[in-house]
């Protein structure tokens, strides 16, 4: 089976978030990758980063009928032409300043000069550890917190066993096409871990050398929510969903979320929807608030006036229930994803008035 990091690898790839390989020359990296576009059938274009200049990802300025126009380099015009790929961006620790801030717009917006790329292409890089990265730089905090960190280590075992009967391709787990349908799930979840946690959302490293990794903020929560879920999708084992969040929001905070998921032991929302009158509120305040905020997400993401007027059931249980000031920041949800045609449910509302009137979203 193939091992977890190049699971995680494969997976972050077709979840479209960019990812950053930290591992030592002659690990395997560049075969691997190669190997990975020829599974998913996709090109992939290598782009050596410490020897560009930042006009290679910014365009070169060229006059076009008396405009100055941003150029992009041939390899972006090839992954344009052909609608998707891998975009790898090989040793990134070892390119200077200018050319990592000339990486940013491509990283996280896909656009190179006036280009902007499809958003089937996936980038993965690849650095070396400062200590083998020589005449390296570290990387910027901007840059960093546009990628999900994944060491890649290189087992002696897997090596010895392909040495001697040849590398043979590994089969890569594949997402299924309907695999964001969870993804507001896991944005609730992460939402009601944040409440419970507010320090969490955000949390620059402290040490220089730290602030070049994974480390959490509204961005890279972000990513791990999209990741977290994929991960689930293609039914992975829960190291490989820990790999992928860890490597988006540093091992610590990782483990916290992943730790206190385990624990909440949540109800399906879809189940919670479809019978509103049966919904007992969780006497934990964390569980409740996560609950509440997975039915509000799965409304917005699926938004029908059926759905929505059993969302609003589910809050006038928590009311009852004794969870008014929990159930708000659901309300608020909730009345924001109100469509043009949706009937206002006077009873379920009544006790969120106050509060959405004072919010400017009740007239």
């Amino acid at each position: 089976m193939m091992n977890i990091k190049k699971q995680a690898v494969a997976i972050a790839v077709q979840a479209g978030i960019p990812v950053l390989l930290w591992g030592a020359p002659g690990t395997g990296k560049t075969s691997f990758i190669n190997s990975l576009g020829k599974q998913l059938g996709v090109p992939v274009e290598t782009v050596i980063a410490s020897i560009r200049e930042p006009s290679d990802f910014s365009g070169l300025p060229v006059l076009v009928n008396g405009e100055v126009k941003m150029a992009p380099p041939a390899w972006a015009k090839r992954l344009a032409e052909a609608g998707k790929g891998i975009l790898f961006l090989d040793e990134i620790s070892t390119a200077p300043p200018a050319v990592q801030a000339a990486l940013l717009r491509v990283v996280l917006d896909r656009v190179v000069g006036e280009l902007e790329l499809p958003s089937s292409v996936s980038i993965i890089a690849a650095a070396n550890p400062p200590e083998q990265a020589a005449g390296g730089w570290d990387l910027s905090a901007p840059l960093a917190n546009r990628f999900c960190h994944i060491n890649w280590d290189l087992s002696p075992n897997e090596w010895v066993e392909g040495f001697a009967t040849g590398f043979k391709e590994e089969k890569v787990p594949l997402l299924p096409s309907s695999w964001k349908e969870k993804v507001s799930k896991t944005k609730s979840l992460i939402t009601a871990f944040i409440h419970a946690r507010p320090q969490m959302l955000l949390q620059i490293p402290k040490e220089e050398s730290q602030v070049g990794k994974a480390w959490p903020s509204p961005r890279t929560w972000e990513m791990a929510a999209y990741l977290y879920t994929a991960a689930e999708a293609a039914g992975t084992s829960e190291d490989v969903k820990t790999l992928l969040v860890s490597g988006s929001i540093g091992e610590g905070p990782a483990i916290e979320f992943i730790t206190w998921v385990k624990d909440l032991d949540l109800p399906d929302p879809e189940d919670v929807l479809a019978h509103p009158e049966k919904f007992i509120l969780p006497q934990r305040g964390d569980k409740a608030y996560a609950v509440l905020s997975a039915v509000a997400h799965a409304v917005v993401e699926n938004s029908t006036e059926e759905r929505w007027l059993a969302a609003w059931k589910v809050l006038h249980a928590a009311v009852n229930q004794g969870g008014k000031d929990i159930a708000a920041a659901a309300a608020r949800i909730l009345i924001q994803a109100r469509r043009q045609g949706y009937i206002l449910p006077t009873q379920e509302i009544h006790a969120f008035v106050p509060l959405l009137k004072a919010a400017g979203m009740l007239m």
